[in-house]
């Protein structure tokens, strides 16, 4: 199977030598082709800028990350643009859709900035919108939808450029449970019928309960990793519950 994000001894500073803060100190993981996967820590523990440092978003201060091969740190600032067009998708807490577009429009700007056909731009649209069920939401604005519905248009948007990986932060910070729940079905849906490649960075064990492995980050450094195997959701959230426990975590931080 092929390995789709590498990254290796990352590390990102904040500060000048008298106030040096490491948001990410000497992180390494791999993550495979079709793995739906979950980064998992509370509030300043580093995920978010780890995030960040993958999404091209932020640059590292060392170490190198690979995306479907590719070393995106040594990428020039021209080129980034276009590899986080061609090959990445993001999810994000608060949507981020554009208010003056239709759901329509708003999954289809993507294809649209890839020069696609209208032909095709409609057909793949209708597919994913399909998918997540959302085909009647098609024609209204972000401000007559609800919450979920907004999600799964902005994943829609997301995986209709069908991307080497799709990011996640928070995805279902912003929605309430029975939403939530519908948005995570809908991934766990994608990576299983696509292959979909898929990181969800999380303080919500619930969240983190719908993905195959977890990487749990603190003070800037991956301390545990819990894979799910055979176990049913139930029974990997408890298994998340009792690590958060006994790593000296507030569980409270993490429900």
């Amino acid at each position: 199977m092929a390995t789709i994000l590498k990254v290796e001894k990352i590390e990102k500073y904040y500060g000048n030598k008298g106030n040096v803060t490491k948001a990410v100190d000497n992180i390494s993981f791999e993550v495979e082709e079709g793995e739906l996967i979950g980064i998992m820590g509370p509030s300043g523990s580093g995920k978010t800028t780890l995030l960040n440092c993958i999404a091209t978003i932020d640059t590292v201060t060392s170490g190198h990350i690979f995306i479907d091969g590719e070393d995106i740190t040594s990428l020039k600032s021209k080129d980034i643009e276009k590899f986080r067009r061609e090959k990445l998708g993001f999810i994000f807490q608060d949507f981020n859709l554009l208010d003056t577009l239709t759901a329509y429009e708003n999954i289809a700007l993507a294809l649209t900035i890839l020069r696609e056909k209208p032909s095709v731009i409609d057909e793949k649209v209708k597919e994913v919108a399909k998918k997540l069920e959302i085909l009647d939401t098609l024609n209204k604005f972000p401000y007559q939808l609800s919450g979920g519905q907004k999600q799964r248009v902005a994943c829609s948007r997301a995986i209709v450029t069908n991307p080497t990986l799709i990011l996640a932060d928070e995805p279902t910070g912003a929605l309430d449970s029975k939403s939530a729940r519908m948005l995570l079905e809908a991934l766990d849906n994608l990576n299983k019928t696509l292959n979909a490649t898929i990181a969800i960075i999380t303080h919500d064990a619930f969240t983190a309960s719908y993905c195959k492995r977890i990487l749990f980050v603190k003070d800037g450094k991956v301390f545990n990793e819990l894979i799910r195997g055979t176990d049913s959701r139930k029974e990997f959230f408890n298994k998340i519950i009792e690590v958060v426990t006994l790593l000296g975590g507030d569980s409270e931080n993490v429900l």
